[in-house]
């Protein structure tokens, strides 16, 4: 029976492209530097700040990537999220989670500060038991951050379900040995997600919850 799922943020509880994006053509601007179309976007990002930066300043430009990575890192720990959004039926399926007394967490490649900062102000409502960020913990696909987080909300492997919608996330879910719901709002296809492993897909959050209740014995 499920008792905790482990959600990766951006592009599964949070649809933060506009912000991230905003935030970034700002840095990117300050050096003179080509700003990221919104499509651009969704390749660059999935494996934490630093690899979004690398991306996004041109290749004959490398010598700036750690200046902008440097002004970055703050201005998005300090964004105002006021781009961010939940995605449709979401907030009545977290509710009914939490309702049924499953454990919520999340676990992402965005560093610690900006993980808490937009959590807080846009799943507060939720009672998320655990935000982990980049920080203490190698980054998504490596499961240190899985262990660590099953550890402390003490459930088991047949007990917790990670959900994402990346290749990333597969991959963690994969190395932690535990099973995915892989979803197709986020910001990549399904093809891409097939490519990585995925086998189990949710279209919106109302099938989200169906496949818990019949594949992992979710009362709710």
């Amino acid at each position: 029976m499920i008792k905790a799922i482990i959600f990766d943020l951006d592009g599964t509880l949070l649809d933060t492209a506009p912000d991230i994006r905003r935030v970034l053509n700002a840095s990117l601007q300050k050096f003179s530097l080509p700003p990221v179309g919104a499509e651009a976007l969704y390749a660059m990002v999935g494996d934490g700040a630093r690899k979004l930066v690398e991306r996004a300043v041109p290749a004959d430009k490398r010598q700036l990537v750690d200046a902008v990575y440097a002004d970055y890192i703050p201005a998005f720990a300090a964004c105002d999220n006021a781009c961010t959004s939940l995605y449709p039926g979401e907030a009545e399926a977290l509710a009914r989670l939490k309702a049924a007394g499953v454990k919520l967490a999340v676990l992402s490649n965005k560093p610690q500060a900006a993980a808490d900062n937009v959590c807080a102000d846009k799943l507060g409502a939720f009672g998320l038991d655990m935000v982990v960020g980049q920080g203490a913990f190698p980054l998504k696909p490596d499961p240190a951050g899985v262990e660590y987080i099953m550890d402390a909300l003490h459930v088991g492997r047949e007990e917790c379900v990670f959900t994402g919608d990346g290749e990333t996330d597969v991959k963690t879910a994969r190395n932690a040995g535990i099973p995915c719901v892989s979803v197709l709002w986020g910001f990549r296809t399904r093809r891409q997600l097939e490519a990585a492993g995925a086998k189990c897909f949710a279209g919106n959050y109302t099938q989200y919850l169906q496949i818990l209740q019949e594949n992992f014995s979710l009362n709710a």
